[in-house]
């Protein structure tokens, strides 16, 4: 492929369409959860091979504590296998972190995240953001609180409160904001996600379930991505 003029410096995915691929199969919903893994994984790997430099994908909202059960386990115990295969799921020059709320999350599972944070990726080409237990809102209230404290200790003067300290007390306040949101499934809204960071994002909707997402999809979302005309507000 030759190299695109206008590549996303940041790219996010929202990951749907899991439980609607098994069905379609005849298959248990975690079924579609291990293919959407696997999906997860190519994406990641391609995205850093054509140049992508950030890559952010909703893996479990905080939302979705309202799934039976029996569902949220599966999606558990897969977070446990991959995490526990880190080293060896995404290859080399890509770095992963997590964001989202870690409080009611299991503790094996905590530990294996921060192994995994820890991970020394010398010069990585990609990293990637996996955001478990996250709602936008959920992470503003968050930075809003930190905000709060620290103009209650006097560290901060209210009327220095602006856009850029609330961005500081985000989970990954050294991300830049996401150039590209793209949501297969067929599905037409953000859910929660990025709602601080996606601003100015451009939104890519596409009809096809992410277990059968391939870089050819990629590929179509970003011919999209290069025909968008990107103002900021200006003319």
């Amino acid at each position: 492929m030759d190299k695109r003029e206008n590549l996303p410096v940041h790219i996010g995915i929202i990951m749907d369409g899991n439980g609607r691929w098994a069905k379609k199969h005849g298959l248990p919903r975690n079924m579609g959860h291990k293919k959407g893994a696997e999906t997860f994984e190519k994406i990641s790997k391609y995205c850093r091979d054509i140049g992508i430099r950030w890559l952010t994908v909703y893996a479990f909202s905080t939302e979705n504590w309202k799934r039976p059960p029996e569902e949220v386990a599966g999606l558990m115990a897969l977070m446990r296998q991959y995490l526990k295969n880190m080293d060896t799921a995404f290859g080399e020059k890509i770095a992963v972190r997590f964001i989202g709320d870690r409080g009611p999350l299991d503790g094996d599972i905590v530990k294996l995240i921060e192994k995994a944070e820890a991970a020394n990726i010398p010069e990585p080409k990609l990293t990637v953001q996996v955001a478990l237990n996250y709602g936008g809102r959920d992470e503003i209230v968050h930075a809003v609180k930190k905000l709060a404290e620290d103009v209650k200790s006097g560290a901060l003067e209210p009327e220095d409160v602006d856009e850029r300290e609330i961005a500081k007390r985000l989970y990954s306040p050294d991300a830049p904001d996401p150039d590209l949101i793209i949501r297969p499934s067929g599905e037409e809204r953000i859910s929660n996600f990025l709602l601080w960071q996606c601003a100015y994002s451009e939104l890519v909707f596409m009809d096809v379930l992410w277990p059968d997402f391939t870089p050819e999809h990629l590929e179509k979302a970003l011919d999209e991505y290069e025909k968008r005309s990107r103002r900021f507000g200006g003319i």
